[in-house]
């Protein structure tokens, strides 16, 4: 059982005065953030190599899994007898741990314990009490336990302070057997009375629920109750490795009381690992690992550790296709295995989910328990339907949210200290679906909800430096920062871009370049990919102008002529172009077009302007052919305004030219495939729709046609608004997770995943955009942009709210 949370290039024209060096890709010198290795500033030297050395002690955390050892647990597994004497112990290196490790409060427990943890010292103490008093040995420390349990007993019946696993039942028990040994402990005090009653109606008003999940829970803290439980009836959640819950204590009295086999190798493997103690849960390294790839990449580093990543989930998926217990026993492990294995092209069922349905869920220990971690992590997992007939992953996404969104209401919840990232992280996933969420948006607000401090509970409390650790947020903060410096000297190049080319003269056209610029950085951020970014961003602002052109700012006789300059190319723009307006649209056409072939070259070996030509003459006849129905009224059939409006959406300009500048070589038998094609056509479909929905009542007082309009007048039957809405919202899902599935699929797909990610990065920009209005002719959305192109992340900011 691993609970996560318990209620908890420089080119041709781009070119800068100098360039620095990132890893091993050439970048422009921007802000002195920036690490170098030429020298020349000391501070920017040491700063490259404090990268590369975080980046290094992350890369060696893949190794092994850093598990704190539990008191708790080691005090339970010190109580067990030896099978030759009653009188001695089984693990004697057990009860010499706890004899040297007692705190200097008479505690035991993890040191420097933050005080709402009062109850996890508590419950430790009074265990490693009764271990050393089973032995008789260490009068001097349990003499000292009892006075610190004795000072701090109050806190036992204090609701504000964060409880261990079973306390309210564990620690009354552990009580009473301590007084029934004539330990010296205030007998009949108003606040142990108030432990009993509390024990004892906690007990009462579960036993009627009669769940499987409440029965779960009694045999998970079957050590409380001795020899008065059903311990035969206990073992039917014995697992392939001996441990009952991966529990050590809970293993433990089970050996004590039916001396299994099974249970006593899974104890002797914790002390073969971890020496004279034990931790209060394993294994983790499953889920520990699992954790390191989700956080890298939520927090947007993980591509500086694929070869790591990809070692973890390739031997994920070899327990998976296995069955490994280890992954499918346990809800957030197996859920962050699903989600990890098919979003990196894994071919993965979505059928074991149904073990983890609502019924399932509220019917096992953690879900008794409340477990919001596991629940976060299901609905995670169920966002990524690829499949129409993956239901099992519908159900699980609403009760998840159902559950969660409960969850957040509770004020007990939400007040806690200890829950307040996991809650920010709730709200979020709720929030922002994976297919509305972008790279360094998501990435600025994981930073902001990383928790440092890897501190959880179960029985007692542990931490695993694996799953929140300081080098995770630091190194995602620098890089940010790297990176975004990076982005504001692109953007201001591009700037200067329109300002030379006279686009900003064109009083009709839209100024968008923030947000052209905002879709690319926010998704194609690595340094790297500068010159796909600055593709992007340009026919970007160039599709805006030409949309705008052929909407108002254009006459007949201007798009025509248009159109006949692209179409043939080697043209004198002063003698051929009918007006300014179309001389300064077809020259900066042109001069972007130019540049991208230069710069494909460089990547593709192979020239490949012709392309972009053909993908803009596409684009620029698709609008003609809209103008044309504008101008004559006609009203076209739903089918015939569908095939033209896709590429009229201006997608194509954009994403298509940026694939030949990610990296992998394009050939012509692939961007000419049919796969190529269905990418493009379901990505610019679903972003049509969206739009159309959105923009519907302003078209519609301009006298335009879109989608929802023809629908509405097409229909078989009368509909309205509303309805035609809904039906259209549902076409929008189905392309989604068609392209989806496109994206993720390896087996049989020829388009590289380099590519095949841009479609799903601009489809993704699409849902953002218009998930409540026409965010990109409305301007709300400037904070947004502004957070990913210019606002710095401040390092202090966020490690100070990271520790509780």
């Amino acid at each position: 059982m691993s609970f996560s949370h318990l209620s908890t290039l420089k080119c041709s024209t781009f070119s800068l005065s100098s360039e620095k060096f990132y890893g091993n890709h050439i970048l422009p010198q921007a802000a002195s953030t920036i690490p170098t290795l030429d020298g020349e500033a000391e501070g920017n030297t040491a700063g490259l190599r404090n990268f590369e050395s975080t980046k290094l002690r992350i890369k060696k955390m893949f190794n092994k899994v850093d598990l704190t050892v539990s008191s708790y647990d080691t005090a339970w597994v010190a109580m067990v007898p030896s099978t030759n004497s009653l009188k001695d112990p089984f693990f004697p290196e057990c009860v010499n741990w706890l004899l040297g490790n007692q705190l200097y409060d008479g505690s035991w427990g993890p040191p420097n314990l933050h005080p709402l943890l009062m109850k996890d010292a508590l419950l430790s103490t009074i265990a490693c009490i009764l271990a050393l008093k089973r032995w008789s040995v260490g009068e001097e420390q349990i003499n000292k336990g009892l006075h610190f349990i004795e000072s701090n007993l109050a806190s036992a019946n204090d609701e504000e302070l964060h409880s261990p696993v079973g306390f309210n039942i564990m620690f009354p028990v552990m009580i009473e057997s301590a007084m029934k040994l004539d330990m010296n402990l205030p007998l009949g005090a108003p606040t142990l009375d108030a432990l009993f009653h509390r024990r004892e109606r906690e007990l009462k008003s579960s036993y009627g629920s009669n769940s499987e999940g409440w029965r779960a829970f009694l045999a998970y803290i079957s050590e409380g109750f001795g020899k008065s439980q059903d311990w035969e009836l206990v073992m039917k959640y014995q697992r392939k490795n001996g441990s009952l819950f991966n529990s050590p204590s809970t293993t433990a009295a089970a050996f004590t009381h039916l001396k299994n086999a099974d249970c006593l190798k899974y104890l002797r493997t914790l002390l073969e690992k971890f020496g004279n103690a034990v931790p209060t849960v394993y294994p983790l390294e499953n889920y520990a690992r699992l954790s390191m790839v989700a956080s890298l990449e939520s927090l947007g580093i993980d591509r500086h550790f694929r070869e790591e990543i990809r070692s973890v989930l390739d031997e994920t998926y070899r327990c998976w296709l296995h069955g490994d217990e280890d992954i499918f026993s346990d809800a957030a492990t197996f859920a962050m295995a699903f989600r990890l294995l098919r979003v990196n092209g894994y071919d993965v069922s979505a059928d074991p989910l149904s073990q983890f349905s609502e019924d399932c869920f509220f019917n096992s220990l953690g879900g008794y328990l409340k477990d919001i971690g596991a629940a976060l992590e299901l609905l995670r997992a169920s966002e990524f339907i690829i499949h129409p007939d993956e239901s099992v992953m519908e159900k699980q996404n609403y009760w998840t949210s159902h559950f969660l969104k409960q969850e957040l209401s509770n004020t007990l919840v939400q007040g806690h200290i200890f829950n307040k990232h996991i809650v920010l992280e709730v709200e979020d996933v709720l929030k922002f679906p994976s297919y509305a969420n972008l790279g360094r948006l998501s990435t600025r607000r994981a930073i902001k909800y990383y928790n440092t401090d890897s501190t959880r509970i179960l029985k007692s409390s542990y931490r695993c430096l694996n799953i929140g650790n300081e080098d995770f947020l630091k190194l995602a903060v620098d890089d940010f920062n790297i990176c975004q410096s990076i982005h504001r000297e692109e953007l201001n190049h591009l700037a200067r871009w329109i300002e030379e080319n006279r686009l900003d003269k064109l009083n009709f056209a839209r100024q968008k370049l923030a947000y052209c610029y905002f879709s690319a950085a926010a998704t194609l951020f690595p340094p790297e990919l500068s010159d796909a970014r600055i593709s992007w961003a340009k026919n970007g602002v160039l599709t805006t102008v030409v949309d705008d052109f052929f909407d108002i700012g254009g006459s007949e006789e201007e798009l025509v002529n248009l159109i006949q300059l692209v179409e043939k190319w080697d043209v004198n723009v002063s003698v051929d172009c009918c007006s300014e307006h179309v001389e300064i649209i077809f020259s900066a056409l042109k001069d972007t077009i130019n540049e991208i072939g230069v710069k494909a070259f460089k990547w593709q070996g192979r020239s490949v302007t012709s392309h972009v030509i053909e993908i803009w003459l596409d684009l620029l006849k698709s609008m003609s052919k809209e103008a044309e129905w504008l101008r004559n009224k006609s009203v076209p059939t739903m089918d015939e305004y569908m095939t033209n409006a896709y590429i009229s959406f201006a997608l194509g300009p954009i994403v298509l030219p940026a694939l030949y500048l990610v990296g992998p070589k394009l050939s012509e038998e692939v961007v000419r495939n049919s796969e190529f094609y269905n990418l493009y056509r379901l990505m610019s479909t679903s972003g049509r729709l969206l739009n159309d929905i959105q923009g519907f009542k302003r078209e519609s007082a301009e006298g335009k046609l879109n989608a929802l309009t023809l629908a509405m007048i097409h229909g078989n039957r009368v509909v309205t608004e509303e309805e035609t809405i809904n039906e259209m919202k549902s076409v929008i899902t189905s392309k989604r997770r068609e392209l989806l599935r496109l994206v993720l699929l390896e087996k049989g797909s020829i388009v590289p995943r380099a590519c095949k990610d841009l479609f799903w990065n601009m489809s993704k920009v699409l849902h953002l955009f218009y998930a409540k209005n026409d965010g990109f002719t409305a301007h709300d959305m400037m904070k947004t942009v502004m957070a990913v192109t210019e606002e710095p992340i401040v390092a202090d900011e966020f490690c100070n709210q990271s520790h509780v």
